[in-house]
């Protein structure tokens, strides 16, 4: 049988661990010592570590095991005692405003400004890392950025350009350390102009192709063509230009949502329609909103005749939030500034040795659940899901909050998975259906449910800013084209926490909660008010 949570009958499986057990005491040597004193110095020692005889667990506090709605994605635990604070007090889920961060501030108390400026660019090189991504004053983020490129400035100081030199015919910037400049560069702290000139000027981080655009009032976003791409078939990306700086959460607008996601939706239809031989004979300007969903309409017409379109996946994708080690890790995306990725994906691959194998989408995936459910269980996964979202009951069986749902409409569901795969996770379902049918992917979305798509994956992004989160990855489970198997559009938002970047545990597929879903999806509706 597929080992879900769901049911059926509507509810969810938890499972709960408290057991009892011996351990046999194996140890041969004592090691004893001393480890400080208390305010009346009395020695604290640590004999408690050795004890004499076996030892006896009289039922540990209770661990709670849920598998994971798609099995594929693994199984959490969540720890009843770093729980039950939590639900005390939901609001204490959030990570805190850094303080903020100036080193020329305190060397200022110290020594002259000349040897202020001095000491914070020869810094060694880790700590330049650290102050790049940490500091919060701009004059100090200037001086790092001219430490690590010469930029070209006026001879008032206004930042024009970066200099640049031939190198095998291709011209290449004058950059002295890529990762400190990039670091400085994704800092929102630097003032704007120099963030243009450093990475926002389409151009400055290579020739991609612009290919798409969308101005509107003050919202204006470029389409790049990543057309040597680690995507086959490469992709495309969704940036705002240097004259729509948008590098938090809180900048960003529904209306700049809303033409990021244009983009998205404009280039799949394209995409699809010239593989139909319907695409219209538009070029160097967007679709209008009806010219979009008018595209839509002819595409699921022809997708119903007898056509031989292989079915076609859609992947997209969201890395929110940029940072850098001192130690030279790289912990998250390449941009700070928001940009969304999208692609298409075939049905097939040629294999090396002359066949062919399914291409990779993760949609797939979700499909396998739902076709494995069907036949094992003889019910509807998606309709099962959703009822057990409805029926929800608090994880330890207490009299608290119950719902995990955070906000919905009538097209789709933003709600805390009952089992999270990232501490914070949230999940946006298409609820609405279609011409009769479940959505599965957004050319079968009208444009009602496309825009509640974006206001809903906006409102995720704005809650989890909220409680504290500043690096978030989100992505879409998708329906492959022309497939009618009750498959839902699916979207996760995974945040990255300080204290849970992913361990050998997450590397299991076993993921380690220190709350209950139901207590998170309190603090989320609480970011909504």
């Amino acid at each position: 049988m597929l080992q879900t949570s769901i049911t059926p009958e509507g509810r969810f499986r938890v499972g709960k661990h408290a057991p009892s057990y011996q351990v046999i005491n194996l140890r041969e040597q004592e090691h004893l010592y001393a480890l400080g004193f208390l305010p009346d110095t009395t020695p604290v020692g640590n004999q408690e570590n050795f004890p004499q005889g076996d030892i006896g667990v009289e039922q540990a506090q209770p661990i709670y095991e849920i598998l994971n709605p798609l099995p594929f994605r693994g199984c959490t635990f969540i720890d009843s005692g770093w729980a039950a604070a939590r639900a005390v007090d939901p609001g204490s889920i959030k990570i805190h405003t850094p303080a903020p961060v100036s080193l020329r501030a305190i060397l200022g108390n110290h020594c002259p400004a000349a040897t202020v400026r001095e000491i914070v660019t020869q810094l060694p090189l880790p700590l330049r890392y650290e102050l790049a991504a940490t500091s919060t004053d701009p004059e100090e983020l200037v001086w790092l950025a001219h430490s690590c490129c010469r930029i070209v400035c006026t001879e008032d100081g206004v930042p024009v350009g970066l200099p640049y030199i031939e190198n095998k015919g291709r011209k290449q910037a004058l950059v002295d350390d890529f990762e400190l400049f990039e670091t400085i560069a994704n800092n929102p702290h630097l003032p704007d102009p120099y963030k243009e000139i450093m990475v926002l000027r389409p151009g400055v981080q290579g020739n991609s192709e612009i290919v798409g655009d969308f101005s509107q009032g003050v919202t204006e976003v470029f389409e790049y063509l990543r057309s040597n791409s680690y995507i086959p078939w490469g992709h495309y990306a969704a940036n705002f230009s240097p004259n729509s700086i948008r590098y938090c959460i809180s900048d960003l607008s529904l209306a700049d949502m809303e033409g990021l996601r244009h983009l998205y939706y404009q280039r799949v239809f394209i995409t699809i329609a010239e593989k139909l031989g319907i695409a219209p004979a538009i070029r160097r300007r967007r679709l209008t909103g009806e010219e979009l969903e008018a595209l839509r309409q002819e595409i699921l017409t022809a997708l119903t005749a007898d056509n031989q379109l292989e079915p076609l996946a859609t992947l997209w994708g969201w890395n929110f939030g940029y940072d850098f080690s001192g130690s030279g890790y790289r912990l998250h995306a390449s941009h700070q500034m928001i940009h969304q990725q999208y692609a298409m994906v075939p049905q097939w691959v040629d294999d090396t040795s002359g066949g062919q194998n399914r291409s990779f989408s993760s949609g797939d995936q979700v499909a396998d659940v739902v076709e494995r459910y069907a036949q094992d269980y003889h019910s509807d996964f998606f309709a099962d899901y959703v009822a057990s979202l409805v029926n929800n009951t608090r994880t330890d069986g207490g009299s608290g909050e119950q719902s995990l749902v955070v906000w919905q409409d009538r097209n789709v569901l933003l709600f805390v998975p009952k089992a999270q795969v990232s501490q914070w996770e949230l999940q946006l379902l298409v609820i609405a259906d279609c011409s009769g049918e479940p959505v599965g992917n957004v050319v079968e979305a009208d444009a009602a449910v496309r825009s509640s798509l974006d206001a809903g994956i906006l409102k995720a992004q704005q809650i989890l800013a909220g409680l504290g989160a500043t690096m978030v990855s989100s992505i879409e489970y998708s329906k492959r084209l022309g497939i009618s198997n009750g498959q839902r559009l699916l979207y996760a938002f995974l945040p990255k926490l300080p204290w849970s970047m992913g361990a050998f545990s997450e590397a299991q597929g076993r993921f380690i909660l220190g709350h209950y879903p139901e207590d998170f999806a309190v603090a989320c509706r609480r970011q909504l008010r």
